[in-house]
């Protein structure tokens, strides 16, 4: 019996080993391989790139996310962050809606923030990184916070994307307002109704 519950963790470890080695390898393509990628772009054509390259990231993504939502029964600890830490994680999670909807809403915080995307991807991580310490939550977490970081150095060093123009009047209202309101409803609900934790729980 015991042989089998080690088995079944050792698979959905597995599982989400290779979920974040083909997301993250896909999504690291323009950092470590531009040139490839914009000869296969010429090669077979833009279309043909585009669908390939989402349908393996949503196999990739989904074989993460399953192998994660597995593994952390019984996964092992880490590290114990200090229990002041969670407020810490509480503050740091305050920004990352509002970036994240301000990479698609054109305002001053998209022009300021450069790449909010990348911003919020970082906060998210550090912040669950400095909140939980078992094998699959630093994997994870690790993850997105390593790939953020590189991806944003390498932005560096590649020509700059043609900036949109600031069209929408309200974008930071509204990056603001409804970004705050959905880290409220997930602190609230959507945080343990999807991934079965409850952030306010003792």
């Amino acid at each position: 019996m015991m042989g089998h519950a080690n088995s079944h963790g050792d698979y959905t470890m597995l599982a989400l080993i290779i979920g974040l080695i083909v997301f993250f390898g896909l999504h690291s393509i323009s950092i470590l391989a531009p040139g490839w990628r914009a000869r296969s772009i010429q090669r077979f054509g833009e279309g043909a790139w585009k669908g390939l390259y989402s349908l393996l990231s949503l196999a990739g993504f989904a074989l993460m996310l399953v192998g994660f939502a597995q593994a952390r029964a019984g996964a092992p600890v880490l590290y114990v962050p200090p229990a002041a830490l969670r407020y810490l994680t509480f503050l740091l999670m305050l920004p990352v809606f509002p970036l994240l909807l301000a990479a698609y809403l054109p305002g001053s915080i998209q022009a300021r923030a450069r790449h909010p995307m990348l911003a919020s991807v970082k906060l998210w991580a550090t912040a669950h990184l400095l909140a939980i310490g078992t094998l699959p939550d630093v994997l994870l977490f690790g993850s997105f916070l390593v790939w953020a970081v590189c991806d944003r150095i390498s932005l560096k060093h590649r020509p700059p994307a043609p900036r949109r123009a600031l069209s929408l009047r309200h974008g930071d209202l509204l990056a603001v307002v409804v970004g705050l309101g959905l880290y409220v409803l997930f602190v609230f609900r959507l945080h343990v109704w999807l991934i079965g934790v409850a952030p306010l729980a003792p």
